[in-house]
C-alpha cells in the first residue's frame, strides 16, 4: 500500500508577450475585485485577469495555494482493486462514437480537460492541465497557460499542439450538435507556443459558459492519431493514451473491461487530485441482466454495487455476505439533482401531438399505487425538470420570473400565467384511479377520440391509439406492465417490447419508438446546454429523446446563456421548468434524493462528504483499507 505524498503548490504564474497583467486570485474572481485595489490594464486598455480557477457567478472557494479539497482525505492510501456490473454489451473503447457503436462503461475515464470541477461547489472550475488561464473581463477570448509536466500513458508529452488538434478533431468527427455548437462559439484558435493556448469566441455568443465549455474539453494525443489514422466518430477497440490517472489493462469484449492507475501518472500531487483516484484498478463486468448482475454481487465476483432497483433494496439483502457482515449497506444523502425521469413521449409523432393526449396517458400512471405496492414507499413523485428548491417552479409566476414570461407571452397559453405550475396527478391505492380514469377519457374526447364496441379509442379517421413502449431492462417490467394494462382499461392500444440492448440502442438513435422510460439532465448551473436539450434546433438531438420544441423556451434560454447572475438564471430557468411542465412532453414518475450502495466491507470513505456527486463518489474519493481487504479474501468472500 503506497500512500500520496504531500501536494505542491500551483506553479507561480507566468507573464507573457509583453502584456501587463490584472491579476485578479481566488475569491477576488467573482467580484471583478482589483489587486492591490488598482486597475492595470494592457496597451489596449484590456483588462485582463489570470487566475488559478474561474467561476461564472461566485467567488472560488478554494484560493491558489490551496493543499487539497476539503472533503478529501490527503492520506488517503492508493491501492486496491474497485470491481462494479453494468448490464449489455459493448463493441467501442471511443467514448466519443455514441452515435455508431456502444462505448464501454467508463471509456472516457482515461482522457483529462484542461479544467475540471469538484464536489462541494456548483459552477467553479480549476486548472487541472494547465497552471492559470487569462481572459479580459468582456471573456471576448481565454488563453490557458499550460502545464509543461503533462505526459500520455505512453510517456509523451501533451502540449498545445493536442489540445488544438483535439478541438479541431471533435469540430469535425463528434455529434451534430457539439460540431454545430463549438464551431459557431470558437471561430478562430491558436497555437501560442508549446505551452499556451489561445481560443477567441464568437462576439455574439453568450459571455457566460464560454470558458467552462471549452475548458472541460478533453485533450487527445496528436501522434497516436496522425498515425493509426483512426477517427473520432468510428468505434474502435483499441483507443488513444490519455493523460488520466488511469489507462486501459485488458479488453475482453462484450465482457470485462480493466483500467489500471498509470504508474507514471503525472498529476498525482497536484492539489486538486490529492485525495482523489485512490484504486489501483477499475473492473468493471458485464452482465447480460439485472438479476445475473445482483447474483454475481453476492457470490462476490465483484465488490461494489450501486443498487437502482427498491425491490432489491428493501428485500433481497439478506444473503450469505450479508448475514457474515461481510457487505455493507449503505444510504446516503445527495445534495444532487435528480434527473428528470419518466415516460417520455416521442413528439415527432403526429399521434402526440395533442396536449390533452398527452395528458391523458399521463393520467394512468398510477405512481402512488407504483410506489407503495411495487417500491416499497422508497420514492417520491417527481414534479419538476429541477426537483431542487433553487430552480423548481412553484404556484403562480412572481416576480422577476413573470417578468420574463411576460416578455414572451404571445407565445405562451394563458393558464401559464393564471395557474399554478403544473403537477403530477395525485392517485389512489387501487391500480386503476377511476377519478383520473374518467378525467383522461374526457380528455381524449376533447383531442377527437371515442369509444368503439371493442372499447378501443378511435379518432375521427376511424384509427386506434397505438402506443408502443420501448425497453430492454428487465428490472422495468413490474413497473410497466401495470401502467400498458392501465392504458388498455382507457381504451389505448398499448403494449410493451423488451428488446436487446443492440436493438434499443439502434432504435432509439434513429428516434424509432413511440414512448421509452427515459430522462432528460438538468443541472443546478444551466448554460449553453439547455438549448441542446430543449432547443428546436436540436429536437432529433440524443440528449432531447421526447424531441421537444417551444419557441418560448428558445427565447428564454437566451437569458439563460446571458443571465449576469445567478438569480437572472434561477428566474430564467422557473420560468422554463414552468412551461416544460406545462407542454408534457414526459410522464413524470419518481426521484430518489438518497443514494443506495452496497459494498464489500473494505471501501471507506471521508466524514463529511461533500454536498453533490456522492453517488459517484466511489469512483472519485472513496479508498480501500487494505487490511479489511486481506481478511474478506482471506475468509473466502470473493470469487
Amino acid at each position: 500500500m503506497k500512500n500520496r505524498p504531500k501536494a505542491r503548490a500551483i506553479a507561480a504564474q507566468r507573464d507573457k508577450d509583453g502584456r501587463l497583467k490584472h491579476w485578479v486570485m481566488g475569491s477576488l474572481i467573482g467580484v471583478g475585485a482589483l489587486f492591490a485595489g488598482a486597475e492595470v490594464f494592457a496597451e489596449s486598455h484590456e483588462t485582463v485577469i489570470e487566475s488559478h480557477g474561474y467561476n461564472d457567478y461566485d467567488e472560488l472557494k478554494y484560493g491558489p495555494d490551496f493543499e487539497h479539497l476539503d472533503y478529501v482525505n490527503p492520506d488517503a492510501p492508493i491501492g486496491g482493486e474497485l470491481s462494479i456490473s453494468t448490464i449489455g454489451t459493448f463493441d467501442s473503447m471511443n467514448p466519443v462514437a455514441t452515435l455508431s457503436g456502444r462505448p464501454g462503461a467508463l471509456s472516457s475515464v482515461m482522457y483529462e480537460a484542461i479544467l475540471t470541477t469538484n464536489s462541494d461547489e456548483v459552477g467553479s472550475y480549476y486548472c487541472l492541465l494547465c497552471e492559470t488561464l487569462e481572459y479580459p473581463e468582456d471573456k471576448a477570448w481565454v488563453i490557458f497557460n499550460l502545464r509543461d509536466d503533462v505526459t500520455f500513458s505512453d510517456g509523451t508529452p501533451m502540449t498545445a499542439q493536442d489540445v488544438v488538434f483535439t478541438h479541431e478533431l471533435f469540430r469535425e468527427q463528434s455529434t451534430p450538435s457539439y460540431r454545430a455548437g463549438i464551431t459557431q462559439l470558437i471561430p478562430e484558435y491558436e497555437v501560442i507556443d508549446d505551452y499556451t493556448v489561445k481560443f477567441t469566441f464568437n462576439p455574439e455568443s453568450p459571455q457566460r459558459g464560454r470558458i467552462g465549455q471549452i475548458g472541460l474539453s478533453i485533450v487527445m494525443s496528436k501522434a497516436w492519431f496522425e498515425e493509426t489514422e483512426t477517427r473520432l466518430d468510428e468505434p474502435t477497440m483499441e483507443m488513444s493514451p490519455g493523460t488520466g490517472e488511469y489507462m486501459t489493462g485488458s479488453v475482453d469484449a462484450g465482457r470485462q473491461i480493466i483500467y489500471r492507475r498509470n504508474p507514471d501518472y503525472w498529476g498525482q500531487d497536484i492539489p486538486i487530485n490529492v485525495g482523489r483516484g485512490n484504486y489501483d484498478a477499475i473492473r468493471i463486468e458485464y452482465f447480460t441482466d439485472t438479476s445475473a448482475a445482483f447474483e454475481a454481487f453476492k457470490s462476490g465476483e465483484f465488490n461494489f454495487r450501486a443498487e437502482t432497483s427498491s425491490i432489491n433494496w428493501a428485500t433481497s439483502y439478506d444473503f450469505p455476505a450479508m448475514q457474515k457482515e461481510w457487505v455493507v449497506k449503505d444510504e446516503l444523502e445527495d445534495g444532487d439533482l435528480p434527473l428528470a425521469t419518466g415516460f417520455v413521449f416521442n413528439l415527432r409523432r403526429e399521434k402526440f401531438q395533442d396536449l390533452n393526449v398527452r395528458r391523458a396517458l399521463g393520467l394512468m400512471f398510477n405512481f402512488t399505487w407504483t410506489n407503495s405496492n411495487l417500491q416499497y414507499d422508497l420514492f417520491k413523485q417527481r414534479e419538476s425538470f429541477w426537483e431542487n428548491e433553487r430552480l423548481k417552479a412553484t404556484g403562480l409566476p412572481e416576480g422577476r420570473e413573470l417578468e420574463l414570461l411576460e416578455t414572451v407571452r404571445d407565445l405562451l397559453p394563458e393558464e401559464i400565467f393564471t395557474e399554478p405550475a403544473f403537477l403530477p396527478h395525485e392517485s389512489g391505492d387501487r391500480p386503476v384511479d377511476r377519478r383520473n380514469l374518467r378525467r383522461a377519457l374526457a380528455l381524449m374526447e376533447e383531442a377527437g377520440y371515442t369509444s368503439g364496441a371493442d372499447g378501443l379509442l378511435r379518432d375521427a379517421d376511424g384509427r386506434t391509439l397505438d402506443v408502443e413502449f420501448l425497453e430492454t431492462r428487465q428490472s422495468v417490467d413490474r413497473i410497466l406492465n401495470p401502467y400498458v394494462e392501465n392504458l388498455r382499461q382507457l381504451g389505448v392500444n398499448a403494449s410493451y417490447n423488451r428488446v436487446d440492448p443492440s436493438q434499443y440502442q439502434a432504435r432509439t438513435q434513429s428516434n424509432d419508438f413511440d414512448m421509452i422510460r427515459d430522462y432528460y439532465l438538468t443541472g443546478l448551473l444551466e448554460g449553453r446546454g439547455l438549448s441542446q436539450r430543449f432547443g428546436c434546433e436540436n429536437k432529433d438531438d440524443v440528449f432531447n429523446p421526447a424531441g421537444y420544441c417551444s419557441a418560448a423556451v428558445d427565447e428564454l434560454a437566451k437569458t439563460v446563456e446571458t443571465a449576469a447572475d445567478y438569480d437572472e438564471m434561477a428566474a430564467a430557468v422557473k420560468a422554463i421548468d414552468r412551461i416544460l411542465r406545462y407542454d408534457y412532453p414526459i410522464v413524470p414518475t419518481w426521484y430518489n434524493d438518497t443514494v443506495w450502495l452496497a459494498y464489500y466491507d473494505m471501501f471507506e470513505y471521508p466524514d463529511p462528504l461533500p454536498e453533490f456527486s456522492v453517488g459517484l463518489g466511489y469512483l472519485d474519493y472513496w479508498w480501500i483499507n487494505q487490511d479489511k481487504a486481506d481478511a474478506l479474501r482471506a475468509a473466502g468472500a470473493f470469487r
